[in-house]
């Protein structure tokens, strides 16, 4: 069977799939710089061409990548969140984000930023930041109150590290708990005092 024959015999939705299947598993082997579009293109039964068609750039191909395994991320967070019972307490919350995070994050590492990554997806990523800081203060009722949008702001960059040392590990189930223990931790500390956020219960 020819690769000619194949791509005959895809359609434009198939095509640009079997490329993102083979691009998401380059992306989430190496870092963006060692990344070839040439090996992909192989891997994909397709011509580099054909790639540079559908995705117009390197950057561009990686940028849909990410920003699919983040919404694919996101999508489950909101999924479980809203399997959770009416009246859940806040922190038990942001729980269940965290263990649907980790959950992803093992099984997909283009969710961890990489060393060399073009400007398009620092955008993608921020931008999930920031869904997240929202989210967040949604919860928590934080209005105005500055030194709770740091808090905010800084732990969704405290996890993000902690979750890159946990895949780098290797994902260790039994330092799952450990981790979120400590992130629900950190917020806490970081927004202080209670009494300003309460949708959390006092313990």
């Amino acid at each position: 069977m020819s690769t000619v024959s194949t791509r005959k015999r895809l359609s434009t939705t198939e095509r640009r799939a079997v490329i993102l299947e083979a691009a998401r598993s380059h992306f989430s082997a190496a870092a963006y710089p060692e990344v070839s579009v040439a090996a992909i293109a192989k891997d994909s039964g397709s011509s580099q061409a054909l790639v540079f068609h559908y995705f117009a750039s390197k950057a561009g191909l990686q940028a849909t990548v990410v920003s699919e395994s983040l919404a694919q991320l996101r999508q489950a967070q909101l999924l479980a969140d809203s399997a959770l019972s009416p009246g859940t307490s806040a922190r038990d919350r942001i729980r269940t984000l965290l263990l649907t995070h980790l959950e992803h994050l093992a099984a997909d590492p283009n969710l961890i930023p990489r060393t060399g990554e073009p400007a398009t997806t620092h955008q993608i990523r921020d931008q999930a930041r920031s869904d997240l800081v929202d989210w967040l203060s949604e919860l928590l009722a934080v209005t105005d109150f500055s030194r709770h949008t740091w808090a905010l702001w800084g732990w969704a960059g405290f996890l993000e590290l902690v979750a890159r040392r946990w895949a780098e590990a290797g994902c260790p189930a039994d330092e799952r708990f450990p981790l979120i223990d400590a992130a629900l931790g950190a917020l806490e500390g970081a927004l202080g005092d209670w009494s300003t956020t309460p949708q959390w219960p006092q313990a």
